[in-house]
């Protein structure tokens, strides 16, 4: 049975943002090491869908913050928990994994990591490619 091609939603802590009506399968999964991700996760990494932006719905309001020159990081203005991340200029969405509702959408682990320069040197990587800054083109 495919999952990826039925509706998955999900939401912040606090329910007030109301995310993710996703009708495709992601592009990519990864996983981020970099600072920011650590800190707005409260985790050693934050793990990303990347979907393409039309394929997502989100309700309810979000704040925004630019996390980089073009970096746009939405969260609940209520609970603070992170909801998604765009870049200008790029078709694309990254999503939180830990906000669907739903455990095991995706079946196969992040394909990459990067940021690894910021990774906890006990974290293994399970052979994933691992790049010290964003992934190359």
């Amino acid at each position: 049975m495919n999952n990826h091609r039925q509706r998955h939603e999900g939401c912040c802590a606090c329910g007030a943002v109301r995310v993710l009506q996703v009708n495709d399968a992601p592009k990519e999964v990864n996983l981020c090491h970099c600072i920011t991700c650590r800190r707005i996760h409260g985790a050693p990494f934050g793990v990303y869908a990347i979907f393409a932006r039309d394929a997502v719905e989100i309700t309810g309001d979000t704040l925004a913050w630019p996390s980089s020159e073009t970096g746009r990081r939405h969260h609940c203005p209520t609970c603070g928990s992170p909801i998604y991340l765009a870049f200008d200029g790029v078709d694309e969405i990254e999503v939180p994994t830990s906000l669907f509702d739903e455990t095991g959408l995706f079946p196969l682990p992040p394909q990459y990591e990067i940021w690894c320069k910021s990774a906890e040197l006990w974290h293994d990587a399970q052979g994933r490619p691992r790049h010290v800054r964003a992934r190359p083109d």
